[in-house]
C-alpha cells in the first residue's frame, strides 16, 4: 500500500489530491512542519532531506513532490493523470521544474523563511521585500498562462493542476489578494476544487484555499 507522509497544507497536498484522484488504497501518516516533525530522527531516517512529502511504495521510497506526482500519474495511466498531448509530459516537467525549483525554493522561501538565505537578520526584511515581488512576478506568469485554458496543461486535468493549487493557497495565506489580482487563476481554483478528490483531501487535512 502506498503511504504519503505530509503535512497539512504543504506541497504534499498536491500528492494527497493525486491519490484521492487514483482510488487506490494508501495510508497517510501526519509529519507536521509546524513542530519541526521533519528534523527528527526517525523521520531523517526515512527522508534525510528533511522534507515533506515522502511516498513509500513497495520497497521503495520517493521524495520531492513533483516525482511523486509524476510517478503517480505514470503508474496509474487509467486515472488520465497525465495529458496525452504529443508535448504533455514534457509540458508538465516544464510546470513541475519552474514550480519547484524556482517558485517555491526561492520566491515563497524568501517571504516565509528568509533565515535561510542568510543568518544577518538585519537582512531578512529586505530578503521578504524581493521575495514578495518576485512571487507577484511568477504569480502573474501563472495568471497569464492560464488566461486561455481550462487547465494547466492540454485540454483536461492532469497531475499538473492540483500542485498549482497549493501555490494559489499560499499566495492566499501570505496575505495576496489572489481572487482580485489573478481572475484566471482564480477561475482555475474554482474548477479544481469542485472536483471530489479535492473536497476530500482538503477535509481530511482540514483546510481552505482561501484561507
Amino acid at each position: 500500500m502506498n503511504t504519503l507522509h505530509y503535512s497539512p497544507g504543504a506541497c504534499s497536498l498536491a500528492p494527497h489530491i493525486v491519490l484521492e484522484e487514483i482510488g487506490i488504497p494508501f495510508h497517510l501518516n501526519l509529519v507536521s512542519t509546524s513542530d519541526g516533525s521533519p528534523r527528527r530522527p526517525e523521520y531523517l531516517a526515512l527522508n534525510p532531506k528533511g522534507r515533506i512529502p515522502v511516498l513509500c511504495y513497495e520497497n521503495a521510497v520517493l521524495t520531492e513532490a513533483p516525482a511523486i506526482l509524476l510517478h503517480l500519474a505514470t503508474s496509474n495511466p487509467r486515472a488520465g493523470l497525465l495529458s496525452s498531448e504529443p508535448d504533455g509530459l514534457v509540458r508538465t516537467l516544464e510546470w513541475f521544474n519552474w514550480l519547484s525549483g524556482t517558485v517555491h525554493s526561492i520566491a515563497i522561501r524568501q517571504v516565509w523563511r528568509p533565515e535561510t538565505f542568510t543568518v544577518d537578520a538585519s537582512q531578512h526584511a529586505g530578503i521578504v521585500e524581493k521575495g514578495r515581488e518576485n512571487l507577484a512576478f511568477a504569480f502573474a506568469l501563472i495568471d497569464a498562462q492560464l488566461s486561455n485554458a481550462e487547465w494547466a496543461v492540454g485540454q483536461s486535468y492532469s497531475c499538473v493542476d492540483p500542485f498549482i493549487l497549493v501555490f494559489y493557497r499560499w499566495g492566499n495565506r501570505m496575505g495576496v489578494e489572489m481572487s482580485e489580482r489573478y481572475k484566471a487563476w482564480t477561475q482555475h481554483t474554482h474548477r479544481v476544487i469542485k472536483r471530489d478528490a479535492v473536497v476530500r483531501a482538503l477535509a481530511t487535512e482540514k483546510i481552505s484555499v482561501w484561507k
